[in-house]
């Protein structure tokens, strides 16, 4: 392993040395190659690495793959784009899981996207099964202020982890795509079979940008890549940017909560659980070209090359009231709204058509909105309260989400 990875490693006692191996063949000494055409599926005790690690869905993929069995490198940059301290009580979690009997081993490694050579040696050193893309600068509205922090990662990062993959010729990069890339779109339900051309915001557009470098890469390199349209994802250990958390944080401390659309928004939420279920799933199942496509009508969700798209939903809309109600009564406390208009950049409605994932996986999102939030309510209740104990404050909220001032606080009409 180069010397540069080394140093870069954070040390852990749970962090273990990864041997080099035989990249073709697996733990059993079986050929990971099969004949051509047919989808490789999971072989026990895979290497993968998983950028991303100390995010909110990475640190869910990390514990699903560990449980299993596979080893995993993370890697992570620790932006203090929201509170770093729950990053780093992600990791300790993971790091829980890697020491129990029958999990993987875990490793750290602290870096950032945009440093390509580390990147090169992180993927080219690590010899992976596969690579689990799901590092980036999230957020829509953030991406109204801060430009060029998109650019920086979601974009030269996720050229410096394809060049990694080419190089080190790995079977699978899976990567995180998103539902904002549906944009201007109004046709319901949001399918990968659609035209998304016409982005909203900066932030989706990066997304939509990187499926077409997969494709490059697919298509010049043979290399495999999917990529996969997350829709709202919550549930524990979330982001403190995120809607349910901010409206969460505020009722409990008797604040008033911001309400986009006057509250006539609709969102397909989807449990982070399945989330995880779902990346993996699709991990494990190369993707292969389609013998099907045709050029002169070519299919947006699929290639000649080695390339697929995914949407990963919980194909079910709810209303925006609907969920505020719930945190409700979980936290026991009415909510003040303060009712503005649609933001910059955002959509009224998302709706997921999940067939394909399903067909491919043989998997579809399935926890309902009522058990997600009551889910990441008991979490988050437990996590913020002891997290107010250890600091003596009253939040942990980010200052990236500081609510705008209060303009009214009525309720919507029914």
């Amino acid at each position: 392993m180069p010397a540069r990875l080394l140093t870069r490693t954070t040390a852990h006692p749970h962090d273990r040395t990864f041997a080099a191996r035989d990249r073709s063949r697996d733990r059993g000494g079986r050929r990971l190659s099969g004949p051509a055409g047919r989808t490789r599926h999971y072989l026990a005790g895979m290497k993968v690495l998983v950028t991303g690690a100390a995010g909110f869905i990475g640190s869910h993929v990390a514990l699903r793959l560990l449980g299993r069995g596979d080893d995993v490198v993370g890697l992570d940059s620790f932006s203090d784009y929201y509170d770093v301290q729950l990053k780093r009580d992600r990791i300790s979690l993971v790091r829980e899981a890697a020491a129990a009997e029958g999990a993987g081993e875990f490793q750290l490694v602290e870096g950032s996207l945009a440093d390509r050579s580390l990147i090169s040696d992180v993927i080219i050193g690590g010899r992976f099964d596969r690579v689990i893309h799901l590092a980036a600068q999230a957020g829509v509205r953030h991406s109204l202020t801060h430009p060029h922090d998109y650019i920086d990662t979601n974009l030269a990062g996720f050229a410096n982890v394809l060049e990694g993959c080419r190089h080190a010729a790995v079977p699978h990069l899976t990567y995180a795509s998103s539902s904002s890339v549906y944009g201007a779109n109004t046709t319901m339900p949001f399918a990968v079979g659609q035209t998304v051309d016409h982005p909203l915001s900066l932030y989706a557009a990066t997304k939509k940008a990187n499926e077409l470098m997969a494709h490059a890469y697919s298509h010049l390199y043979r290399l495999p890549t999917t990529g996969l349209r997350f829709f709202t994802v919550y549930g524990p250990w979330g982001r403190p940017d995120m809607a349910m958390w901010i409206f969460a944080d505020r009722i409990r401390r008797g604040l008033p909560i911001d309400v986009f659309n006057e509250g006539r928004m609709q969102r397909d939420f989807t449990f982070v659980d399945d989330i995880a279920e779902g990346v993996v799933r699709t991990s494990d199942a190369i993707a292969q070209p389609d013998l099907t496509w045709d050029a002169a009508a070519p299919n947006p969700s699929t290639s000649s090359a080695p390339w697929r798209l995914y949407n990963i939903g919980n194909n079910k809309p709810t209303e925006l009231m609907h969920v505020i109600e719930l945190i409700e009564r979980h936290v026991g406390r009415r909510a003040e709204m303060t009712l503005l208009p649609m933001q910059p950049g955002d959509v009224p409605a998302t709706f997921a058509d999940v067939d394909s994932l399903e067909e491919a996986t043989g998997f579809r999102p399935h926890t309902s909105i009522e058990e997600g939030v009551a889910q990441f309510l008991e979490w988050f209740l437990a996590y913020t309260a002891a997290r107010d104990v250890a600091s003596g404050s009253s939040s942990i909220e980010s200052d990236r989400v500081r609510p705008a001032p209060v303009k009214s606080a009525a309720r919507p009409p029914g």
